[in-house]
């Protein structure tokens, strides 16, 4: 049975190697605001053009917004839009082009009803300093080497790892998997890279196929199974609360960013933004840990699983249990359950 899994590793890079993966996330920021521009001006052309009494015919050409054409007109234009493009490899500015793709299509859809769940916006211009950094890699040389602790990505080269590969390694070197694609990404003031790999499992069989349980979750107890079973919530956010009270009033008394005044943030503003982005990215790890744990086991040990359908959405618009519906991640115990 073939099955598609990522593998998420921690990277150490140098210095030199960090400013060449912002160059490639940059490089993405830059083509993507650039075909947004592009597609957001013919549109309002067009508008503009029908408050006039344009007849439909005589409008403005529209601009086709898939990623082939994207991909064309980037293609064209990059020599005078970006000099510099032969620095950083094609797949940063594809990674910007494909975003932007699936944002008008989502918008598109969810516009003429083909898309379902609450309505998408339309796409907005990517922030240098609000877009979290990140570059996708689906062609060129992606492998981990022989020593399970580097990696090597096309124009990046050989990355070294904080934590060893040798789980995707086994199956690369079985031939059991194959990697569709890297992804590196700046996460919680640290960067990862994450593999897209195409993996032949065998069929697994839960320890007792025949048992039926349900999951019944709540803000005291995590999950409660037919079975008496209750897991009780962890509450990490209530727990790093203190420290976050803490971290986020040492933030309010240095000089942040202004872009009406043009003014820039201090350095120690964005050391003590980088300290609370660690401490809310260590909730989030611990968070995704339990949640990762408890519905693999239940996976594995038995055979069906029934899960209550919350109104997760409602529930956050409650002030006064929104803050602990989110640190027990409803939503996030029926995704992987279903999964």
């Amino acid at each position: 049975m073939k099955t598609v899994q990522a593998y998420r590793f921690a990277l150490d890079l140098t210095a030199t190697q960090e400013r060449d993966v912002y160059a490639h996330a940059g490089a993405a920021r830059v083509a993507r605001n650039w075909a947004l521009a592009r597609v957001k001006a013919v549109m309002d052309q067009r508008a503009a053009e029908r408050t006039y009494g344009v007849p439909d015919e005589l409008l403005t050409p529209t601009v086709s917004w898939t990623l082939p054409a994207l991909r064309r007109a980037w293609n064209a234009a990059k020599p005078e839009v970006a000099p510099w493009w032969s620095e950083v490899s094609k797949e940063a500015f594809n990674t910007g082009l494909d975003a932007l793709a699936r944002g008008l299509k989502s918008w598109a859809d969810s516009r003429s009803g083909k898309r379902a769940g609450r309505p998408v916006g339309f796409p907005r211009f990517a922030s240098r300093r609000r877009t979290t950094p990140s570059v996708r890699f689906t062609t060129g040389a992606i492998r981990v080497e022989a020593d399970r602790m580097h990696v090597v990505l096309p124009r990046l080269g050989r990355l070294k790892l904080h934590e060893s590969a040798r789980k995707l390694a086994r199956r690369l070197e079985v031939g059991t998997a194959r990697i569709m694609s890297a992804t590196v990404r700046r996460d919680g003031g640290r960067w990862h890279v994450s593999f897209t790999v195409e993996v032949e499992r065998t069929a697994r069989t839960p320890v007792r196929p025949g048992t039926v349980v349900g999951v019944d979750v709540g803000i005291r107890h995590l999950a409660v199974l037919s079975t008496g079973e209750l897991v009780d919530s962890p509450r990490h956010l209530v727990t790093a609360q203190r420290r976050m009270r803490t971290l986020g009033r040492a933030l309010s008394r240095k000089i942040g960013p202004d872009r009406r005044a043009g003014r820039r943030a201090s350095k120690r503003w964005e050391r003590a933004a980088g300290r609370l982005g660690r401490a809310h990215a260590r909730v989030a790890n611990l968070r995704r840990d339990g949640l990762h744990k408890l519905t693999t086991r239940i996976a594995a040990t038995v055979g069906t699983v029934v899960v209550e359908d919350l109104n997760v959405s409602g529930m956050l618009a409650n002030r006064k249990l929104a803050r602990h519906v989110a640190d027990a991640g409803f939503a996030e115990i029926r995704r992987q359950l279903a999964y």
